[in-house]
């Protein structure tokens, strides 16, 4: 029997092969298909253009019946590749209410939630690799200080 998912898998025009990678591809990867952009002042800060969201986050809906409105992030959905976000909600005919699942491509993050390790980690590692990068410059210099 043939795999569902080919991990050599290029690129294809046809929308059907675009949609087979995305709906078979394994969990690992499919984290990544939730990256949310963020916005001009956390790109700055971060120095990334985009982030996989992750519960708890602020973002804010720029796209759809639901523009220009805000919330935390309650739920992402891997499988789906659909993100739940408090307060966004539609009336059902039954007049109950359902939540909104939405595309993360239709989001911008406004605030992280930092209160959670894996980001703590990323941002320690970035200011480290800083500190290693002028620490490299400031022994250059002095090199190159003593040979003249």
């Amino acid at each position: 029997m043939k795999q569902k998912f080919s991990k050599h898998w290029k690129s294809s025009k046809q929308p059907n092969k675009q949609r087979k990678y995305l709906a078979n591809a394994p969990l690992h990867l499919k984290k990544k298909f939730i990256s949310v952009n963020l916005s001009k002042e956390l790109r700055k800060k971060h120095g990334k253009r985009n982030i996989p969201v992750r519960k708890g986050d602020t973002v804010i809906i720029m796209r759809g019946k639901f523009k220009k409105k805000q919330g935390k992030v309650t739920e992402v959905k891997l499988k789906t590749s659909k993100i739940i976000i408090e307060g966004i909600q539609v009336k059902k005919q039954d007049g109950s209410k359902a939540n909104v699942k939405l595309q993360p491509s239709n989001l911008q993050i406004i605030e992280l939630n930092l209160g959670d390790r894996k980001r703590k980690i990323g941002k320690v590692e970035k200011e480290k690799k800083e500190i290693k990068t002028e620490k490299k410059k400031e022994t250059l210099d002095k090199k190159s200080g003593e040979k003249k």
